[in-house]
């Protein structure tokens, strides 16, 4: 094992950067489960589709991968065919509702630090040809504070942090923000307050997180925005159909509309040097640490 950490280590250190100012790396998690982030990410992926750019999902929830089921697909490809080499990456990305293009991932992730040099070579060479492909990537993780997630968001460009009203749901995603932020690493957070009543409850609830974490972080936390409590949400999930397009006027997807092109508006976000080929170099680096 320690040959072949060391074997992982140099292989990252010697592997090029491809530099882009197109592709957007967004990592996409929460403090707790069950505040509807999965489903926050396919739809934005979908609003940001719908004004014209070329997005890709992930879905990197490891154990609990579920954007296929809000899909109505049963993906016969995903990570591990990649992983193993027994397919490229194109042959993996496949099609989802209104053309949006996805990853599936399950488990895969889990078998990053077990492959052989050649099979990670390939998987970077891979994953790094996605750089100028898109202009957005969207990585759904797990919730929570786990090691993958941890991983995820500092790996990533950028972080979205989707919670809800609830007071638990405030603590945790507060809670993923300071972990992080101990770390000593600058993340670009943005905040997304989900379920709420009206914008009054939402801006309410982001000025909580805001306001602590400034006064203890000393970090400043921009809302992207607040999408609506709507019944239509919860049947769009039963039909498996995403609700911006099962039902395309409802509260929800308007909100949907309106945080997407607030996000457009607010890309004075610092470019990104290294693209996806970079996302996967820094996650590999912290994974070792």
């Amino acid at each position: 094992m320690a040959d072949q950490a060391q074997s992982l280590r140099n292989l990252i250190d010697s592997s090029p950067l491809e530099l882009t100012e197109h592709t957007k790396v967004i990592a996409v998690t929460s403090g707790k489960g069950g505040v509807g982030k999965s489903n926050f990410t396919l739809n934005f992926a979908l609003a940001l589709q719908e004004k014209g750019h070329k997005v890709l999902v992930f879905d990197a929830d490891i154990g609990l991968a579920n954007l296929d089921v809000l899909m109505g697909i049963s993906p016969k490809l995903h990570l591990y065919h990649l992983l193993k080499k027994e397919k490229g990456i194109e042959e993996i990305v496949q099609e989802g509702p209104n053309g949006l293009r996805f990853i599936a991932g399950g488990s895969g992730f889990n078998d990053l630090l077990t492959l052989s040099e050649d099979q990670l070579q390939y998987f970077m060479d891979e994953v790094g040809s996605l750089n100028g492909a898109y202009d957005y990537i969207l990585f759904d993780t797990g919730a929570g504070l786990s090691k993958e997630t941890l991983n995820f968001i500092l790996a990533a460009e950028q972080s979205i942090v989707v919670t809800t009203p609830e007071p638990t749901s405030i603590t945790d995603a507060y809670a993923i923000i300071k972990m992080v932020t101990n770390m000593q690493y600058k993340i670009n957070f943005n905040l997304v307050v989900n379920r709420v009543t009206d914008s009054r409850e939402g801006k309410a609830t982001a000025d909580k997180i805001s306001l602590v974490a400034r006064k203890f972080l000393d970090l400043d936390i921009p809302t992207l925005g607040y999408i609506s409590d709507d019944q239509h949400v919860s049947k769009a999930v039963k039909k498996q159909v995403p609700f911006t397009i099962a039902f395309p006027g409802c509260h929800a997807s308007k909100d949907m509309r309106e945080l997407a092109r607030q996000f457009m508006m607010e890309r004075s976000q610092p470019k990104t040097e290294v693209g996806m080929k970079g996302f996967i170099h820094r996650m590999m680096r912290f994974m070792k640490s």
